[in-house]
This record gives C-alpha cells, structure tokens and sequence, in this order.
C-alpha cells in the first residue's frame, strides 16, 4: 500500500506501556506496532487518533490512560470529532488522501468532512475482523 501522497491516521489502542512516553511507542499492542512499521517504513505523514487527547503527534509524551470512544454516545462521539477535525484541518495542507487505520467509532464523523474538502479517504482494513487485519498487514510490510 503506497502512502507516499497520504495523511495517516491511527485509532488508539488498549495496549499501553506502564508510563509516559512518545505517542508512536506508548501504544503497544501487536495491530498497533505492525501500523506503525507500515506507515514508517513509507516515512509517512501521520496521526494518532486518542479517545482522551483527540489528535495526537506521534511524538508527543503523554501518560498512560483508560478511555475509549466505545464508551461514548454519538453525541459526545461529534463532539470529539469535531474538535480533532478542527486540530486535523491544518494539517491537511496538500495531501490528496487521507488513510484511516481506525475503527468506525474512530473515523465515522470525520469522513465527511474530510470527503468535503475533496480529499480521497481511503480505509484499507474496513470489514477485516483483527485477526484479517492483521494477516492483512503482515502482507503489506
């Protein structure tokens, strides 16, 4: 998968280490680090996508924490989307794409207006159950 002309964001995981550390290595789970390896190995632009700080460089410190969008109704789910949009649009500057390694809760209402600045998305993994996702990566490294 060639993400030479994407903006990249990634979905939070569970896994986290036990302290605070760069946004890139605080997230450790097996679908997490292989992301990771893709996106790195194309030195692509990307983001995290973070329940509780919203966008997220990928060398930002932050702390380890418990939140999930899963948790959250749609409303509160527009409400943070709507505030990681307004940190995302700047950031758009000219890349065609935007690729989203990230569950619907993650992605649902930011597809829109990322759709209406005339920017492609593209959602590689959409319908892989995990362990699809990744098979699917092991075969995209």
């Amino acid at each position: 998968m060639d993400l030479s002309d994407a903006l990249v964001l990634v979905s939070c995981v569970k896994s986290k280490l036990s302290r605070t550390a760069p946004a890139r290595e605080l997230y450790c789970s097996a679908w997490f680090a292989k992301v990771r390896r893709l996106i790195e190995s194309q030195n692509a632009h990307w983001f995290i996508l973070s329940a509780l700080h919203g966008l997220v460089k990928p060398d930002r410190n932050i702390a380890p924490y418990e939140e999930t969008l899963n948790k959250f109704g749609v409303a509160d789910r527009r409400k943070w989307a709507a505030h990681v949009y307004e940190a995302l649009e700047p950031e758009l500057g000219a890349y065609p794409r935007v690729v989203f390694f990230a569950g619907l809760r993650y992605r649902e209402f930011l597809i829109g207006p990322v759709l209406s600045t005339g920017r492609q998305v593209d959602v590689p993994m959409e319908g892989l159950a995990q362990g699809e996702q990744l098979s699917w990566l092991g075969n995209h490294q």
